[in-house]
């Protein structure tokens, strides 16, 4: 699993209304409160009501964001190029072909992965690989990260978030 270069230009915006690549669409959701954009080559984002990001987008072709509140779901088709990353104040997860789940909190970053294999690190710091069922809390500092095997009931409350 390797790091993704960042993305050359960026869209800013508050969701993925105001952020589709090329051929993309949005939906709205009620129940609960979320957007899902999804784009041609499979990329799924779903984001919660109110959540903060800025999607990185290279010719039309989202490549990864910035998530400073809430939380967003990403899923990654398997062989779809170039993966995806999302980087938040405290942690950055990239990943290829995956289903995962990312938080962020004023005092730490959340990271689930529900199918695949993602890795989390620190801006500058080492990588820890999580596997499906897995999580990693990242708040500020240097304290090594500690990979856990989240209970159904943390999963089940994060993901419900995004209608799962």
């Amino acid at each position: 699993m390797s790091g993704l270069a960042l993305a050359a230009c960026a869209i800013a915006c508050a969701g993925p209304a105001a952020a589709q690549g090329r051929g993309c669409t949005v939906t709205s959701y009620a129940d609960p409160p979320r957007e899902t954009l999804s784009c041609p080559d499979g990329l799924t984002i779903t984001a919660e009501g109110g959540a903060a990001y800025r999607l990185r987008n290279r010719n039309g072709r989202p490549e990864g964001l910035d998530l400073t509140s809430k939380g967003v779901l990403v899923e990654v088709p398997p062989g779809r190029r170039g993966g995806f990353q999302i980087q938040t104040p405290h942690a950055i997860a990239s990943v290829r072909g995956t289903v995962w789940a990312v938080e962020v909190a004023p005092e730490r970053s959340s990271v689930f992965v529900q199918t695949g294999t993602v890795a989390v690190n620190r801006p500058g710091g080492p990588a820890v690989t999580l596997q499906a069922g897995d999580g990693v809390d990242v708040g500020p500092g240097a304290d090594p990260l500690e990979v856990r095997r989240w209970g159904r009931e943390r999963a089940l409350l994060f993901l419900g978030r995004f209608g799962r």
